[in-house]
């Protein structure tokens, strides 16, 4: 902590402003006063939500911190149908763990699947969670599984909600002037949103 204090003092720091660091995903505030650092600590929590497939894969990175959400990125990755299906689960694996490596989330969350009539579709999106992942496993990250169900109850505060209801409410929880697009990609961020509801909750049934 004193290299970081000697550090933001060589970079001509002024009375009375806020500096910002962050390490080990802990958010510290330096306010500079008469040659003295008062330093105040915040632990945050970066999320990845992954809406699973194999022709698209959503994902959403939030930042959380205490009740407040900050998006940090959002998109998919996708796979065209021309390619050899284990060409396509190299593509979701390997940019699935640069994603990880170059945001370096605390946990993955990602969205169980249901049984599909088609069963050969069923497969190949399984398989495509599947490599997804791993992504997560092989980087060290806990993931946590939430049903469709759940993230509609968490983000909406109902089960049944509509995908429209969904995603104006990501809209708003996550203050975007628009619904976040494609789909694919908010459904990803409503994961990631769920997860932080639930790690909040778990963590207030502990200090209880």
């Amino acid at each position: 902590m004193k290299e970081i204090c000697n550090n933001i003092y060589e970079n001509t720091p002024l009375e009375g402003v806020v500096y910002v660091y962050a390490q080990n995903h802990i958010e510290y505030e330096f306010l500079y006063i008469k040659y003295a650092y008062i330093v105040i600590g915040r632990e945050y929590m970066v999320i990845l939500g992954i809406d699973p497939g194999i022709a698209i894969v959503g994902y959403g990175i939030i930042k959380y911190e205490g009740n407040q959400f900050r998006v940090i990125d959002y998109g998919v990755i996708t796979t065209p149908s021309s390619m050899e299906l284990p060409e396509r689960l190299k593509v979701v694996y390997e940019d699935m763990s640069q994603l990880i490596q170059k945001y370096m989330p605390d946990a993955v969350a990602v969205e169980e699947l249901f049984f599909n009539t088609n069963v050969k579709t069923a497969i190949a999106v399984g398989h495509g969670r599947g490599v997804a992942v791993l992504a997560g496993a092989t980087a060290g990250l806990k993931i946590f599984e939430y049903t469709p169900l759940q993230v509609k109850q968490s983000v909406v505060g109902y089960g049944r909600a509509q995908k429209a209801q969904v995603q104006q409410m990501v809209k708003a929880i996550l203050c975007l002037e628009k619904i976040p697009k494609p789909d694919d990609a908010a459904d990803a961020l409503a994961v990631a949103i769920c997860h932080a509801h639930s790690a909040r909750l778990n963590e207030r049934v502990k200090m209880g």
